[in-house]
């Protein structure tokens, strides 16, 4: 009777497993990955936990109708089954982790008769930059995008490694300071989800969350309107505004941006001169570790 509290408290955290909930074909592809693998070691693990008991009960003291030799040391037929089945299984692991792996290549277009949406993705301490290069607007800590649509990311740091991760609709990927990362997604259903950083980059890494909206086509578009008439325009003094560590409390909308400014924030990082050596770094960068 202890055990089914106990039980129930431990599955309450499942309904909040957003991975196990996809809404696209990534991440549902992610999701069959996941179950074969269980399902596949549940094959070794479930057999160890019964012998693991039945064995003790079978041949404890007090049981003396139990056959129990302590002379037998070897049987052909154990070791065949030890040996075997690990090795298929590993066998297949190796063969579904190599297949899917190349299948589900972050940098790998997603097929659909729609054109892709591109977005450039900016990680800053610690916000998250969405940049709509085709709209020509920009929006910090709020992704909307239609669904059943391609999307097509560029991603890149301005400050330390962070991980860009919208579970529902799978694989995650790093952005990376002077680099910039590829990512395919795309949602079959309209729906708002909660998109994160996995990767610890400062005081600010807890509230490094958005939400990624996916809309009707006529939605985005109204949305996209809504956008462009935000008295404000990206360029590069606003952005070093943005690049000041801290959380905004909400969304912030910029009807206009300054034309390169993704590939412009990528080569400041690469042009950026290290300190001397045994002296501290500038104060900005700190914030970021």
């Amino acid at each position: 009777m202890l055990t089914l509290p106990c039980l129930a408290a431990f599955l309450e955290g499942c309904s909040k497993m957003l991975i196990f909930n996809p809404k696209g074909p990534i991440g549902e592809s992610e999701r069959s990955i996941i179950f074969v693998a269980f399902g596949l070691m549940l094959i070794v693990v479930i057999p160890v936990i019964v012998m693991s008991i039945w064995f003790p009960l079978k041949y404890r003291a007090s049981n003396t109708k139990a056959p129990y030799d302590p002379k037998w040391s070897h049987s052909g037929k154990i070791e065949l089954v030890m040996w075997c089945v690990p090795l298929v299984i590993v066998l297949i692991l190796a063969t579904i982790t190599w297949r899917e792996t190349h299948r589900l290549d972050p940098y790998r277009p997603i097929a659909s008769e729609a054109a892709p949406l591109d977005v450039e993705v900016v990680s800053l301490d610690w916000k998250w930059l969405f940049i709509y290069p085709k709209e020509h607007i920009a929006v910090v800590n709020e992704f909307v995008f239609p669904a059943k649509v391609p999307l097509s990311f560029r991603l890149t740091s301005d400050t330390v490694m962070t991980s860009f991760f919208i579970p529902q609709l799978g694989s995650q990927i790093y952005a990376m300071a002077g680099m910039q990362t590829r990512l395919h997604l795309l949602a079959d259903a309209t729906g708002v989800f909660a998109g994160q950083n996995q990767q610890f980059s400062g005081e600010g890494y807890p509230r490094m969350n958005f939400d990624a909206t996916a809309t009707t086509p006529e939605a985005f578009d109204a949305w996209v309107r809504r956008v462009r008439q935000s008295p404000d325009r990206l360029d590069a003094a606003r952005l070093e505004e943005l690049r000041q560590p801290g959380v905004p409390a909400g969304p912030l909308y910029f009807s206009s941006i300054e034309p390169g400014l993704f590939d412009g924030i990528m080569k400041k990082s690469v042009s950026m001169p290290m300190p001397p050596e045994g002296t501290a770094a500038p104060a900005h960068a700190g914030h970021g570790q």
